[in-house]
Protein backbone atom coordinates (compact mmCIF):
# COMPACT_ATOMS: atom_id res chain seq x y z
CA UNK A 1 0.00 0.00 0.00
CA UNK A 2 2.94 2.50 0.95
CA UNK A 3 4.00 2.48 -2.89
CA UNK A 4 1.09 4.09 -3.84
CA UNK A 5 0.89 6.63 -1.11
CA UNK A 6 1.64 10.44 -1.46
CA UNK A 7 2.89 13.02 1.18
CA UNK A 8 1.20 16.45 -0.05
CA UNK A 9 2.51 18.95 2.07
CA UNK A 10 0.11 22.00 1.95
CA UNK A 11 0.98 25.49 1.83
CA UNK A 12 3.96 25.76 4.12
CA UNK A 13 5.14 28.85 3.45
CA UNK A 14 6.62 31.73 5.28
CA UNK A 15 3.36 33.62 4.67
CA UNK A 16 1.22 31.88 7.05
CA UNK A 17 4.38 31.22 9.87
CA UNK A 18 5.20 33.56 13.03
CA UNK A 19 6.51 36.98 10.80
CA UNK A 20 4.34 36.01 7.64
CA UNK A 21 1.87 38.61 6.06
CA UNK A 22 -0.95 35.82 7.60
CA UNK A 23 0.70 33.92 10.43
CA UNK A 24 -0.37 30.73 12.01
CA UNK A 25 1.02 30.25 15.58
CA UNK A 26 3.23 27.03 15.59
CA UNK A 27 3.30 27.49 12.00
CA UNK A 28 7.10 27.87 11.66
CA UNK A 29 7.52 24.65 14.20
CA UNK A 30 4.94 21.95 12.43
CA UNK A 31 7.09 23.14 8.99
CA UNK A 32 10.45 21.89 10.96
CA UNK A 33 8.32 18.79 12.12
CA UNK A 34 7.02 18.35 8.36
CA UNK A 35 10.86 18.51 7.13
CA UNK A 36 12.06 16.26 9.72
CA UNK A 37 9.07 13.55 9.25
CA UNK A 38 9.45 13.60 5.07
CA UNK A 39 13.31 13.03 5.61
CA UNK A 40 12.93 10.35 8.32
CA UNK A 41 9.82 8.53 5.98
CA UNK A 42 10.70 9.42 2.33
CA UNK A 43 11.04 6.11 1.68
CA UNK A 44 7.54 5.33 2.82
CA UNK A 45 5.92 7.87 -0.09
CA UNK A 46 6.15 6.91 -3.86
CA UNK A 47 5.32 10.93 -3.82
CA UNK A 48 5.92 14.31 -2.33
CA UNK A 49 3.96 16.67 -3.42
CA UNK A 50 3.48 20.54 -2.34
CA UNK A 51 1.15 23.23 -2.73
CA UNK A 52 2.25 27.09 -2.38
CA UNK A 53 -0.56 30.21 -2.12
CA UNK A 54 0.92 31.88 -5.09
CA UNK A 55 -1.46 34.96 -5.78
CA UNK A 56 -1.31 37.29 -8.49
CA UNK A 57 -4.21 38.97 -8.21
CA UNK A 58 -6.93 36.92 -6.39
CA UNK A 59 -10.07 39.38 -6.48
CA UNK A 60 -11.91 39.98 -3.20
CA UNK A 61 -9.78 37.43 -1.71
CA UNK A 62 -7.56 40.08 -0.87
CA UNK A 63 -8.94 43.17 1.27
CA UNK A 64 -7.78 46.35 3.46
CA UNK A 65 -10.66 45.10 5.98
CA UNK A 66 -10.50 41.53 6.06
CA UNK A 67 -13.29 39.67 7.39
CA UNK A 68 -10.89 36.65 7.81
CA UNK A 69 -13.44 34.08 6.27
CA UNK A 70 -14.03 35.08 3.06
CA UNK A 71 -11.82 37.87 2.38
CA UNK A 72 -7.95 38.05 4.05
CA UNK A 73 -4.86 40.42 4.18
CA UNK A 74 -2.48 40.23 1.12
CA UNK A 75 -0.68 36.89 1.48
CA UNK A 76 1.00 34.27 -0.38
CA UNK A 77 2.18 37.18 -2.85
CA UNK A 78 3.48 35.50 -6.31
CA UNK A 79 7.27 36.25 -6.69
CA UNK A 80 7.90 37.14 -3.06
CA UNK A 81 9.77 35.39 -0.53
CA UNK A 82 6.66 34.49 2.05
CA UNK A 83 5.23 32.73 -0.96
CA UNK A 84 8.66 29.92 -1.49
CA UNK A 85 8.16 27.04 0.29
CA UNK A 86 9.22 27.64 4.27
CA UNK A 87 13.09 27.26 4.38
CA UNK A 88 12.52 24.22 6.69
CA UNK A 89 12.15 22.63 3.34
CA UNK A 90 14.86 23.36 1.78
CA UNK A 91 16.08 19.65 1.49
CA UNK A 92 12.26 17.98 0.62
CA UNK A 93 13.30 17.89 -3.02
CA UNK A 94 9.49 17.35 -3.55
CA UNK A 95 8.54 15.46 -7.05
CA UNK A 96 5.67 17.74 -7.97
CA UNK A 97 4.67 21.48 -6.41
CA UNK A 98 1.59 23.29 -7.89
CA UNK A 99 0.84 26.75 -7.22
CA UNK A 100 -2.99 27.91 -6.57
CA UNK A 101 -5.23 31.10 -6.16
CA UNK A 102 -3.69 33.39 -8.96
CA UNK A 103 -6.78 34.82 -9.92
CA UNK A 104 -9.30 33.41 -7.39
CA UNK A 105 -9.26 31.98 -3.94
CA UNK A 106 -8.22 28.43 -3.78
CA UNK A 107 -8.04 27.12 -0.24
CA UNK A 108 -7.44 23.12 -2.10
CA UNK A 109 -4.36 21.84 -3.48
CA UNK A 110 -6.30 20.49 -5.96
CA UNK A 111 -7.14 23.76 -7.63
CA UNK A 112 -3.56 23.77 -8.04
CA UNK A 113 -1.39 23.12 -11.13
CA UNK A 114 2.53 22.16 -11.49
CA UNK A 115 5.01 24.48 -14.47
CA UNK A 116 3.56 22.11 -17.05
CA UNK A 117 -0.25 23.35 -16.14
CA UNK A 118 -1.04 19.79 -14.37
CA UNK A 119 -3.66 19.31 -11.61
CA UNK A 120 -2.91 18.00 -8.99
CA UNK A 121 -5.08 14.92 -9.30
CA UNK A 122 -3.71 14.41 -12.56
CA UNK A 123 -0.25 14.90 -11.27
CA UNK A 124 -1.15 11.66 -8.50
CA UNK A 125 -3.15 9.89 -11.10
CA UNK A 126 0.02 9.33 -13.28
CA UNK A 127 1.94 7.88 -10.59
CA UNK A 128 -0.88 5.15 -9.63
CA UNK A 129 -1.36 7.27 -6.01
CA UNK A 130 -4.24 5.68 -4.04
CA UNK A 131 -3.50 7.16 -0.92
CA UNK A 132 -2.12 10.39 0.62
CA UNK A 133 -1.41 11.77 3.70
CA UNK A 134 -2.08 15.29 3.99
CA UNK A 135 0.00 17.66 6.39
CA UNK A 136 0.46 21.73 6.24
CA UNK A 137 -1.16 24.79 7.28
CA UNK A 138 -3.51 25.81 8.47
CA UNK A 139 -5.36 22.69 9.20
CA UNK A 140 -8.60 24.42 9.17
CA UNK A 141 -8.17 26.00 6.13
CA UNK A 142 -6.03 24.77 2.81
CA UNK A 143 -5.39 21.32 4.53
CA UNK A 144 -9.15 20.51 5.27
CA UNK A 145 -10.13 21.26 1.69
CA UNK A 146 -7.26 19.46 0.52
CA UNK A 147 -7.86 16.46 2.54
CA UNK A 148 -11.79 16.40 1.48
CA UNK A 149 -11.40 16.66 -2.86
CA UNK A 150 -9.13 13.83 -2.06
CA UNK A 151 -10.89 12.02 -0.02
CA UNK A 152 -13.48 12.69 -2.54
CA UNK A 153 -11.74 11.69 -5.58
CA UNK A 154 -11.68 8.23 -3.91
CA UNK A 155 -7.94 8.47 -2.07
CA UNK A 156 -7.46 6.37 1.40
CA UNK A 157 -6.59 10.02 3.02
CA UNK A 158 -5.19 10.75 6.16
CA UNK A 159 -4.53 14.52 7.91
CA UNK A 160 -1.51 13.82 10.30
CA UNK A 161 -2.82 16.03 13.12
CA UNK A 162 0.55 16.78 14.49
CA UNK A 163 1.90 18.22 11.31
CA UNK A 164 -0.34 20.57 10.80
CA UNK A 165 -2.03 23.59 12.64
CA UNK A 166 -5.38 25.35 12.95
CA UNK A 167 -5.86 29.35 12.83
CA UNK A 168 -7.54 29.02 16.27
CA UNK A 169 -8.33 26.02 17.88
CA UNK A 170 -12.06 26.33 17.99
CA UNK A 171 -11.61 26.29 13.92
CA UNK A 172 -9.10 23.06 14.46
CA UNK A 173 -11.84 21.37 16.09
CA UNK A 174 -14.47 22.35 13.63
CA UNK A 175 -12.23 21.18 10.39
CA UNK A 176 -11.20 17.78 12.36
CA UNK A 177 -15.00 17.33 12.87
CA UNK A 178 -15.85 18.18 9.05
CA UNK A 179 -13.01 15.24 8.35
CA UNK A 180 -13.91 12.53 10.06
CA UNK A 181 -17.44 13.16 9.34
CA UNK A 182 -16.70 12.74 5.87
CA UNK A 183 -14.31 9.61 6.18
CA UNK A 184 -10.87 10.91 6.22
CA UNK A 185 -8.68 9.41 8.78
CA UNK A 186 -6.80 11.48 11.63
CA UNK A 187 -3.63 10.38 12.96
CA UNK A 188 -0.51 11.09 13.72
CA UNK A 189 2.84 10.58 12.27
CA UNK A 190 4.14 8.83 15.08
CA UNK A 191 1.59 6.53 15.30
CA UNK A 192 2.56 5.30 11.96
Amino acid sequence: MSEHRALVVVDVQPTFCEGGALAVAGGNAVARAIAEHAAARRDRYALVVTTQDWHVDPGEHFSDTPDFVDTWPPHGVAGTAEAELHPALSELGPDASVRKGAYAAAYSGFEGTDAQGRPLAAILAAEGITAVDVVGIAESHCVRATALDAHALGLDTRVLTDLTVPVTPELGAAAREELRAAGVTLTTSTSL
